[in-house]
């Protein structure tokens, strides 16, 4: 019981000593270095055995996506980066969500040209919007390629290639059977940073 009353003392004291007088910094939020993005996808969401092509092909949907971005750069060279996309419009069977988390290298090209890579892991999920059978939904290693391009101190357009799902197990249209699903993007966008 004694122990119990001088920890108590002890803490009180440490704790009174640190306020009383001192000034307390307040933890805020720390944006320095991230950065939110908005961009349109044109997405190629197809049965595996159909190549990519954005023309009009048998087995293949292509679909008009928002894509929304936020990220943070440790250094000039790498930075991670979390993505969510949502359909908004499609050409006629399927919709599709999904979300990624990258690790980002990049290599600054000139003070405003940057290229970069994106490899990481998400999940994709498309569904029916009629009455023919689609049931994808799973997680897979994602990987892409990109620049961006400083318009002004804070804003830059970019432009980038994902592949989201390859040989991904579900139910597309073109089939009855389990098959596997290929969705490809392409995006451009812009950037806020921080």
């Amino acid at each position: 019981m004694r122990k119990n009353i001088i920890t108590l003392s002890a803490i009180a004291a440490i704790s009174t000593s640190l306020f009383a007088g001192s000034d307390v910094a307040v933890m805020a939020p720390v944006l320095d270095n991230s950065y939110i993005g908005l961009g349109l996808s044109a997405i190629s969401a197809r049965d595996s055995a159909v190549s990519l092509d954005f023309s009009t092909v048998p087995g293949q949907d292509r679909l008009g996506n928002v894509t929304f971005q936020a990220g943070y750069n440790f250094n000039e060279y790498v930075a991670v980066e979390g993505r969510y996309t949502t359909s908004f419009t499609h050409e006629s069977n399927i919709k599709m969500n999904g979300w990624s988390l990258f690790v980002k290298p990049q290599y600054p090209v000139t003070e405003d040209l940057n290229i970069y890579a994106l490899l990481g892991f998400g999940g994709v999920n498309l569904d029916s919007v009629t009455a023919k059978v689609v049931d994808v939904d799973d997680t897979t290693f994602q990987w892409g390629l990109g620049a961006s391009y400083d318009i002004t101190e804070n804003i830059a357009i970019f432009a980038d290639y994902t592949n989201l799902a390859n040989d991904m197990d579900g139910y597309f249209y073109t089939s009855l059977d389990q098959v596997q699903v290929d969705v490809d993007t392409f995006n451009v966008g812009l950037t806020y940073k921080f």
